[in-house]
């Protein structure tokens, strides 16, 4: 009777946090098909493009997670029936997402050099640096994108953002497989015909989710006729105030996987391409994680703006359980399959790269063994971080979050990855390292904040 407490809500949960997981999913599952596609032309391309998007992925966590700032308001002001705040929560974050998906752009784009200093290898270095600067573009249309879907969430209309990605996702597919090998009379590009598919994809999922909120009742008033130049700076201030910090938590976790590709790059080019399968099938399972840390930061949102507190933390916990499930249930997969999985990306009838094929795969395979085992407290630890913000709390989480991948994963990822250590594997351990203090310092701090909210509400 006691489970059933928390299993009841799993049917809304699962309702809330499916089209944001099939959207991320979605969108991971062009990053597997590219990938295999890229890695149809060989391990120094596929280590290109592991490079090129390690500059993004840092970039993408500054601009996702400032943008996750707005869901949690939109929810709050949704439950109060607050049009007036929702809209201008809305309009200040679309503003700010637009000038910080700019900035951004030429963050990357001026940083490219920055790899010639970093030791990778220099084949991998003049692949990757084209590449870069068209996907380096695309993180303006991708930043606005989550503003609007980031106040698609807080509205709960978490299935149109969906829509959007996975059209952009077809797109992209198609566009790469044209652009890459050269169909259909076009020239074939290689990795830079991979970032025309991408820029494309990002500016048509922009248009696309505008033109769907645009037509649906609830939302069709928050996204129209908005005055872009009157701006209230208390709105823009509580923006920043909660952006910033869930930024750099984003940050700082995607900063510890990226450290990971620069780390493995110091040990070749075959490792590299290998932390980067192993990277690409467990951002795989971790999209679905997000999912629930989306459905988290609403529903605890909404709870909060019903100061509805003992009901907050049981719904909470019933996220917390679903994810542990599912997590569990992948660490499973990923254990019983770690040497076939990597074999998706490698073609073995290509002879002349047949002894790098066969190294990345046994490297590939030994990580997707460390991959097994943190899915549980990754899963854990992005599920709080989405409760923590539906509550509003972004300082503290932030100072956890640096402290345990920068303080305790990075130098176990640094002493253990080195070559006469355990190379790649030892760099992954540092990771899991990292994740599991996340997830038990956040999950403490959770249980702080509700548990005083609760007693002093009483």
């Amino acid at each position: 009777m006691l489970l059933n407490n928390y299993t009841k809500e799993f049917k809304y949960n699962w309702q809330l946090a499916a089209p944001v997981m099939l959207g991320m999913l979605g969108h991971t599952f062009v990053s597997f098909i590219d990938n295999i596609m890229v890695g149809q032309l060989g391990t120094a391309e596929l280590a290109a493009v592991s490079l090129g998007n390690s500059f993004m992925f840092i970039a993408m966590s500054l601009g996702i997670g400032f943008s996750t700032a707005i869901t949690p308001l939109i929810a709050e002001a949704d439950s109060a029936n607050n049009f007036l705040k929702g809209k201008s929560a809305f309009k200040h974050g679309l503003v700010l997402c637009t000038a910080l998906g700019v900035f951004l752009f030429l963050m990357v784009f001026f940083s490219k050099p920055l790899m010639f200093f970093m030791k990778q290898p220099e084949e991998v270095v003049v692949l990757a640096i084209p590449y870069l600067d068209l996907v380096a573009f695309s993180l303006i249309p991708l930043v606005i994108f989550q503003a609007f879907k980031q106040f698609s969430d807080g509205l709960s209309m978490t299935k149109y953002p969906m829509y959007a990605t996975l059209l952009a996702n077809i797109v992209n597919v198609i566009l790469n497989y044209i652009l890459i090998f050269g169909k259909f009379g076009f020239p074939s590009l290689g990795i830079v015909g991979a970032a025309y598919g991408t820029l494309a994809s990002r500016f048509i999922m922009v248009g696309y989710l505008w033109y769907l909120l645009k037509g649906k009742e609830k939302s069709k008033a928050y996204v129209t006729q908005i005055k872009f130049f009157v701006l209230n700076k208390l709105m823009m201030r509580k923006i920043i105030n909660l952006g910033a910090p869930s930024s750099m938590q984003m940050f700082f976790e995607v900063a510890i996987f990226t450290a990971a590709i620069w780390l493995s790059g110091l040990l070749g080019k075959n490792p590299q391409a290998a932390n980067q399968i192993a990277l690409n099938l467990s951002s795989m399972t971790f999209m679905v994680a997000m999912g629930l840390s989306v459905a988290s930061m609403i529903r605890v949102g909404n709870q909060k703006g019903l100061k509805a507190y003992k009901e907050l933390r049981r719904i909470s916990f019933s996220l917390f359980l679903m994810g542990t499930l599912f997590a569990i249930s992948f660490a499973v997969f990923f254990f019983a399959f770690h040497n076939q999985l990597p074999k998706l990306y490698l073609d073995y009838d290509d002879v002349i790269n047949l002894n790098d094929n066969t190294m990345v795969l046994q490297i590939a395979s030994n990580l997707l063994i460390a991959a097994a085992v943190f899915q549980i407290s990754d899963s854990i630890q992005v599920i709080v971080l989405g409760a923590l913000r539906g509550l509003q709390d972004v300082k503290i989480p932030t100072l956890i979050t640096f402290v345990s991948y920068w303080l305790v994963g990075f130098p176990v990822s640094w002493f253990l990855g080195k070559e006469e250590a355990y190379g790649s594997f030892g760099i992954w351990l540092g990771l899991l390292a990292g994740l599991t203090t996340a997830a038990i310092l956040l999950y403490l701090r959770f249980n702080y904040l509700t548990k005083k909210l609760i007693l002093s509400n009483n």
